[in-house]
C-alpha cells in the first residue's frame, strides 16, 4: 500500500482554494479539493500498514516531549512554482516540529531521511510531461494560518489523473 502521512487544510483555507482562478490550460493538470493536503513525510509502498498507523501514535508525545504545545500551519504569502515550473504550490510553514516527529515515528519506513530542511508545501497544479507551467500562474496572494489539531495517515493510488 503506498502511503504518506500529511496535514488536510481547514474548511476556511479549502473555501480560499476553491476561489483561485483554475484556468483551463492542456499542459496543465489542477489538483482537486480530495487532494489537497500537505505532505508531512511520503513513506512509499508499505507492506505493514497497521504497524505505521500505531508508531503514528506516537507523534503527540514525541512533540510534548520536544515541548511544542502547538502546531500552527502557515499558508502562503503567495502563490509560486517550484523550479522548473513543473509543480504550482502554496508554500506551508510552521510544521517543522511535526514532520520531524512524524519522521521519527515512522523511520523504519519509507527512503532514508536527506539532510535537506523539512519545506511543506500545498500542490494546486503538475504540468503535464515535460511541460512547463505558464509563469504568470504565480504570484496570486494567498495566506491563511490556523492551529493543527490531526494531521492523517493516507493511503494512495496512482492512475492517469494523478494519485487518489
Amino acid at each position: 500500500m503506498r502511503l504518506f502521512v500529511a496535514v488536510s487544510p481547514p474548511p476556511n483555507v479549502v473555501e480560499m482554494l476553491r476561489g483561485l482562478e483554475r484556468p483551463d490550460v492542456a499542459s496543465l493538470r489542477w489538483t482537486t479539493e480530495e487532494q489537497w493536503h500537505v505532505t508531512l513525510r511520503f513513506l512509499g509502498e508499505v507492506g505493514a500498514p497497521a504497524a505505521v498507523a500505531d508508531a503514528v501514535r506516537a507523534v503527540p508525545e514525541l512533540l510534548a516531549a520536544a515541548g511544542v504545545a502547538e502546531v500552527r500551519a502557515v499558508l502562503g504569502p503567495t502563490v509560486t512554482w517550484f523550479p522548473g515550473r513543473q509543480v504550482l504550490q502554496v508554500p506551508v510553514g510552521g510544521l517543522d516540529a511535526l514532520a520531524g516527529a512524524v519522521a521519527q515515528s515512522t523511520a523504519p519506513w519509507g527512503a532514508p531521511a536527506d539532510d535537506r530542511p523539512y519545506s511543506g508545501h500545498l500542490t494546486l497544479a503538475r504540468a503535464r510531461g515535460r511541460a512547463r507551467g505558464p509563469a504568470g500562474l504565480a504570484g496570486a496572494s494567498l495566506d491563511a494560518a490556523w492551529r493543527v489539531a490531526d494531521f492523517g495517515l493516507v493511503s494512495s493510488v496512482l492512475g492517469g489523473r494523478g494519485s487518489h
